[in-house]
């Protein structure tokens, strides 16, 4: 059988660096250039968009990492200090997303911004960059579904380092990090079009 991906994209003074944060900071990147762009457009600073996300990402890491523990307290009942292991994984989008939109809400009322709007900026590029987060999870091979077939995955025409990634404990599963990563793709488009027609403030 085909080994799977590495985790380590490379080292520096001993110190492995994740492919799965590599990833991350670049959905993180290409979101934060995305809203930049929109905000200047729409009349708002581009400093908004960089002060928001100044406070707004260590929230939203908190946040996540918050999310994840709490719903999966008991390995850490024995050993309360690897909660701040963070180098052994476990963060959950959704607390991210919980922690980072009471932010948003916190931000735009204290700088006078309309919050419908900031979100408008704000969406599109939130998609965005779970579509690229999500290819941590493969790398990380996690947030897989059931158990399936090759015969299966090669009918819908996935790549083979894809279907070889996706062997997990002896058996092929559902690449579901994949079909999140595509809709994340379609709703990124899908509001573009819509953003360009008509605004919603």
């Amino acid at each position: 059988m085909t080994e799977g991906i590495s985790r380590t994209a490379f080292e520096i003074f001993g110190i492995d660096i994740y492919w799965y944060a590599i990833i991350i900071v670049s959905g993180v990147i290409v979101a934060m250039w995305l809203s930049a762009r929109e905000a200047e457009r729409v009349g708002l600073k581009e400093d908004d968009v960089s002060d928001f996300m100044l406070a707004g990402l260590p929230i939203a890491f908190i946040g996540a990492r918050l999310y994840y523990v709490l719903f999966n307290f008991e390995p850490y009942l024995n050993d309360p200090i690897q909660i701040f292991n963070l180098r052994s994984g476990g963060l959950a989008i959704y607390g991210g997303l919980i922690a980072g939109g009471l932010w948003l809400l916190f931000f735009c009322q204290r700088n006078f911004i309309p919050t419908w709007r900031f979100l408008d900026i704000a969406a599109p590029s939130v998609l965005i960059a779970q579509a690229i987060g999500r290819w941590g999870n493969f790398v990380n091979q996690e947030a897989y579904g059931p158990i399936t077939t090759r015969s299966f995955l090669e009918n819908l025409y996935i790549p083979d380092f894809i279907i070889n990634n996706v062997y997990i404990e002896g058996a092929y599963r559902q690449p579901t990090f994949l079909y999140e990563s595509v809709w994340s793709i379609l709703g990124f488009i899908l509001l573009l079009l819509l953003r360009s027609k008509k605004r919603l403030v």
